[in-house]
């Protein structure tokens, strides 16, 4: 395939796509009349003979299949040969990926990818002109239209556009760790030729008013939450160059059910959540979408946020900053295929790589590169581009009765390809191929994953693992879509191997071979332990139908009749299930949140056992150097003691390299991180909890304050503490976080416990090295100056040498201006200490704190040794505090 140049725009060419002046379209009289439109192809071949662009592929007959027919999709054709990702029913399905390769640049209905959240709505052909929808919300002349209107009234354009569900490559993020997800291969994408109206042809008829900034789409699948529907900018949908079209037509053909029949939107360069099928309404808005689907769906969270945390996130959910709209640039290898074997003989011969690649907003792919030895080299593969071609059609070319239009865009929206000619002898050589695309805004695929709640996006390279296995060399892929097994991704987890590494799960060099100790992993329990029925199998045989469908995971019996209306992917998902042992497809599939459900439906132990799951375990050190953030709450990540820095005769600061010079520590104000350590003899984990002085915004860098326990006669020291101070420079240390159930989030909020709350004074009691959570409260409350509440400071210490911070907390009090006070007491003070003296009591606590407030807008920080930290708790507590305004770090 050769790389073709974009062609020039004529001088004559324009972007506007609506043509009042056009003689009128006849009318259309029936289904019949629409199904078999004037279907000639063109014939600008340079013979003059056939086309110079790709035409689709001729579909195949299909027939309702046997596993559908108990389904409310009982009426939908389809191809036997599309991999289902969601079990029966709701229908995700996607291609073989060697399959939809092999189809070329366009993808028949047949295999083309599906993202169906519930049930296909039934439209009968008699039916499908006389299909209405709105434009509707901030606009001038709202109006109602038929799919007869919007044919008869408005210009036609047909448009090649690649869509692509935001889950391809999710079921790579699975096997790290199970998402939300269920699992995509990286066949979640494909190719068509759509036919329709353009989006701001509609628009500019409706008019939309000042102050408008969206465009709402809603669809007629009828789902738990509501109709499905998202939004997109307006000044998007309003941009010809950016495509957008309301589509009738598909490869030629009335839309197939499963692809929106009658009408759907189609965004190029956007995720396909986005384009909205069996379209009913398009609303101009000022906001964007507040549909459940639009908020819930189709985002990339942080990726320090875990499955179960999100649940209780709905102000994170709402955020727009997580919302996915431009596709992120991807590839991925299609030959060779996975299991794919290649005998190498003499190993003088060559093997042609191939694959696909993509990128959204209209950028171009503008190279793919691959490498045999991870990253060390790279070869430039040669690239083709099919979309030009229809660019070179001639003004007026009209395909499937849509105008071609393209010679004035050069927005990218479809797929391109890649090869590359590779000598087998190097493949003998290499232990793995990988990939990775870079676009025309030199964005370029990671190195590693970015895991989040839904497993959106996933885009690393793509690395395709050689085993030399006698005279032929196979080729194994990362995964497999849905419950396939294999892949080296699934292979490196069961033998142990830790995939997020930064090494592929391969060992590093120079680590340490010990075995290294790994966190349980978090079981969530499935069970009613009060349950004790037994469950016969004449009982289960009786409930196996649409009534009470009682269906068996791991051994256990559920009754899903309850939750029938409310499932995500409606009551079919249960039905099918009934009287069969879904333990493997529950499990891969469903969230920790869906299994800390399981209880409430828990109705006895199963007649047969069932199979078990086994959980994933926790993950090894990782460096993760490209990761924006360093600490993640689940994976210990690794940085370098960089220096020690004594500031007093047993307390140092201790200076730690980050993997990434421009990564964030990444702590919120008020928590903390993990330090683990192994005990040089026994190996053993050790593990503490620290508040750096480091920001959570600081960057390469992170500072930890540290008191140093030594042995004495008396007793033994501290492990951590002399653990650390025993390392060399340039050792590596283990860190996680941030942990804590505190957080101050500013102007006086914060969150305890994930409930909010607003306080005007904060009383913050400390000693020793406990300062340091205190200290980080106190600095981010100073800085926000008259905004924030007030602070009072008690630091009980023995001896003046044992104040850690006193210059730091000194600075802070005068740049409180008055609203800041920070009160020193020594236990042994010396003849010159001009200070308070005496331990913490009763006494101190009525005299510098005073008793609560009616209002309880006063929150108890507390930090310190067991002894101190108990003593404060039981004066106040005689105080008349409630114990709820008592925070213990």
């Amino acid at each position: 395939m050769e790389v073709l140049p974009l062609p020039t725009p004529s001088l004559d060419s324009s972007p506007i796509t609506f043509h009042p002046n056009l003689p009128p379209t006849p009318p259309l009289q029936d289904f019949d009349e629409y199904q078999k439109p004037d279907l000639v192809l063109p014939t600008n071949g340079v013979d003059g003979s056939a086309p110079l662009y790709p035409l689709p592929p001729t579909p195949r007959e299909n027939k309702v299949l046997s596993e559908d027919l108990k389904t409310p999709d009982n009426h939908v054709e389809r191809d036997p040969r599309l991999i289902r990702l969601t079990g029966v029913h709701p229908f995700n399905v996607e291609a073989p990926l060697s399959d939809l390769y092999d189809e070329g640049f366009l993808t028949t209905k047949d295999l083309h990818y599906v993202r169906n959240h519930g049930a296909v709505p039934r439209v009968d052909d008699a039916d499908v002109l006389d299909w209405e929808f709105t434009v509707e919300g901030m606009v001038r002349h709202p109006v109602t239209l038929t799919l007869r209107d919007l044919i008869q009234t408005y210009d036609q354009v047909t448009y090649p556009i690649t869509l692509v569900c935001a889950g391809n490559r999710r079921k790579e993020q699975n096997v790290v760790r199970k998402t939300k997800g269920f699992s995509w291969g990286a066949a979640g994408l494909s190719t068509a030729l759509w036919t329709g109206v353009t989006l701001p042809d509609l628009l500019a008829r409706a008019g939309p008013l000042r102050g408008a900034k969206y465009v709402c789409f809603e669809g007629a699948d009828r789902l738990p939450n509501g109709y499905y529907g998202t939004s997109v900018k307006l000044a998007w949908a309003a941009d010809p160059d950016r495509g957008m079209m309301v589509a009738h037509r598909m490869n030629g053909e009335p839309l197939h059910p499963d692809h929106g029949k009658p009408l759907r939107i189609v965004i190029p360069g956007q995720i396909g959540g986005r384009s909205v099928k069996w379209l009913k309404r398009i609303i101009v808005t000022a906001k964007p979408s507040d549909n459940w689907y639009h908020i819930y769906d189709n985002r990339v969270l942080p990726m320090m946020i875990s499955p179960e945390d999100s649940a209780n996130l709905p102000e994170t959910w709402k955020d727009e900053r997580y919302a996915i709209y431009d596709l992120n640039t991807n590839s991925a290898v299609c030959y060779p295929a996975h299991d794919e074997r290649v005998d190498v003989g003499a190993g003088d011969g060559v093997y042609k790589l191939r694959g696909y690649a993509y990128a959204g907003g209209g950028k171009r792919v503008s190279r793919l590169e691959v490498t045999l030895d991870q990253g060390r080299t790279w070869m430039l593969a040669t690239m083709s581009y099919p979309e030009d071609l229809y660019r070179l059609a001639p003004d007026g070319e009209v395909l499937f009765g849509g105008r071609l239009d393209m010679a004035w865009r050069e927005s990218c929206f479809c797929w391109c390809f890649w090869e590359l000619d590779v000598p087998l002898s190097r493949l003998q050589e290499a232990g793995d191929v990988m990939i990775r695309a870079m676009d025309d805004s030199m964005m370029v695929q990671p190195r590693d994953m970015y895991w989040s709640v839904l497993g959106m996006m996933n885009n690393p390279w793509y690395r395709v693992v050689i085993h030399k296995e006698g005279n032929s060399l196979r080729f194994e892929h990362p995964t497999q879509p849905a419950l396939i097994p294999g892949g080296w991704m699934e292979r490196v987890k069961k033998e142990g191997g830790n995939i997020t590494n930064g090494f592929w799960g391969e060992k590093m060099a120079g680590e340490d071979a010990a075995p290294v100790e790994e966190a349980p992993a978090k079981e969530i329990s499935m069970v009613d332990e009060k349950v004790t029925r037994k469950i016969t199998a004449e009982e289960f045989a009786l409930h196996s139908g649409e009534d009470e469908p009682w269906f068996v995971v791991n051994g256990q019996v559920y009754d899903g009749t309850a939750f029938l209306e409310g499932h995500p992917g409606g009551a079919a998902s249960i039905i099918n299930a009934a009287g069969q042992d879904v333990s493997e497809e529950f499990l891969a599939i469903h969230s920790e949140n869906a299994k800390a459900m399981m209880p409430t439906y828990h109705i006895g132990s199963a007649p047969v056992s069932s199979p078990t799951s086994s959980l994933p375990p926790s993950s090894t050190p990782s460096p993760a150097e490209t990761d924006p953030v360093f600490l993640t709450p689940k994976t210990w990540r690794r940085a370098l003691l960089a220096s020690k820095t004594p500031v007093s005769p047993d307390t140092k600061i201790f200076h730690f390299t980050l993997p990434n010079p421009t990564q964030s520590v990444g702590l919120p104000v008020g928590q903390h991180l993990m330090i683990r350590l192994r005990d040089p003899a026994t190996r053993e984990a050790i593990i503490r909890a620290y508040t750096p002085l480091s920001e959570g915004s600081d960057t390469g860098t992170l500072r930890v304050l540290i008191k140093i326990y030594r042995d004495t006669a008396e007793q033994k020291g501290g492990k951590m503490t002399q653990g650390l101070d025993s390392l060399p420079v340039g050792h590596a240390v283990e860190f996680k976080g941030p942990v804590g159930r505190f957080e101050y989030l500013g102007g006086g909020r914060c969150s305890v416990n994930g409930k909010g709350r607003t306080v005007k004074r904060f009383v913050m009691v400390c000693g020793g090295s406990g300062v340091t959570p205190v200290f980080a409260v106190l600095r981010a409350v100073v800085r926000e100056g008259r905004e924030g509440p007030g602070c009072l400071v008690l630091d009980g210490n023995r001896e003046e040498g044992d104040i850690l911070l006193r210059e730091e907390l000194g600075r802070l009090e005068r740049e409180g201006e008055g609203r800041c006070r920070v009160v020193h007491t020594l236990s042994r003070a010396g003849e010159g200490w001009e200070g308070l003296r005496g331990r913490m009591d009763k006494g101190l606590f009525e005299r510098e704190v005073g008793g609560p407030t009616a209002e309880r807008d006063t929150m108890v920080l507390v930090c310190g040794p067991e002894g101190m930290e108990s003593a404060t708790k039981e004066a106040l507590l005689g105080m008349g505090w409630d114990e709820e305004d008592l925070l213990f770090f």
